[in-house]
């Protein structure tokens, strides 16, 4: 089997950090020993306590999140915060966790186009803010209803709600962008989308986009993002061969009402 550091080796090569934001801070995260045979990764969008508990359950040997597990710098190692109780527990455990986050968002065939071909777009094209390549523009199958749109947004994501703002009746062109959106939206419209999905975008952004003429559905944080987990288990078998994965099981962090 291979180890930790195998693993980080070829997910560096696939995902190199060029892909990165500047602001980012993702890679191997916790590694109390690189050369520990990986047979069992679990993957997860953050490594929340339960995560990192869940992790020891089923002995896993790596957690592969993204979002990082350290995003600002750690003062001191003392479990005086969440963040370093966690890193505590999983060094002795011997657990390693890895965070691919803004470059996996930018990769071929990362977060966003998962995304787009979740919606099964056509003629999909890259487009980003300040010279990132972050977010998919692509055309749907056929023309939707915007209402109908919702319902297939909240079906394919699995999501208990969505939010939309209609700019338009018809949903034909259609951007995505998982995670939080706000700041592609102006560029959603220069690229011609009638249409854009997204996690999460503050309320006064909704009103503008859709008085502008640009409908916007939000699904949630983590319903546009947590679909990544195919990305390293198809990525990781091609590589690798079989490996028992584990998704962090849906609904463990998040309660509805």
């Amino acid at each position: 089997m291979p180890t930790v550091a195998e693993i980080y080796r070829h997910l560096n090569t696939v995902l190199p950090t060029s892909l990165s934001c500047d602001w980012d801070n993702d890679g191997l995260m916790v590694c109390a020993s690189p050369d520990t045979e990986v047979k069992k990764i679990l993957l997860a969008l953050d490594v929340t306590p339960a995560v990192t508990e869940y992790a020891k359950q089923i002995g896993a040997q790596l957690i592969i999140s993204h979002h990082p597990l350290i995003f600002s710098g750690i003062r001191r190692m003392d479990g005086h915060d969440g963040t370093t109780r966690k890193v505590i527990s999983l060094l002795q455990s011997n657990i390693a966790v890895m965070s691919f986050h803004t470059r996996l968002d930018a990769a071929d065939g990362g977060v966003n186009d998962i995304l787009a071909s979740l919606f099964q777009l056509s003629d999909v094209e890259k487009f980003g803010v300040e010279g990132d390549t972050a977010a998919r523009i692509g055309t749907l199958p056929k023309p939707m209803a915007f209402e109908d749109f919702c319902r297939l947004v909240k079906d394919v994501l699995g999501a208990p709600a969505v939010c939309g703002a209609k700019g338009n009746e018809t949903v034909s062109r259609l951007a995505v962008l998982g995670g939080s959106g706000k700041d592609y939206i102006r560029e959603a419209q220069k690229m011609g989308a009638d249409t854009y999905l997204t996690g999460e975008v503050n309320y006064n952004y909704l009103l503008e986009a859709a008085e502008n003429g640009l409908s916007v559905v939000t699904a949630g944080h983590y319903h546009t993002e947590a679909p990544c987990a195919a990305f390293f288990e198809k990525t990781l078998t091609e590589a690798f061969g079989a490996f028992e994965f584990v998704r962090f099981p849906d609904g463990c962090e998040f309660f509805y009402c």
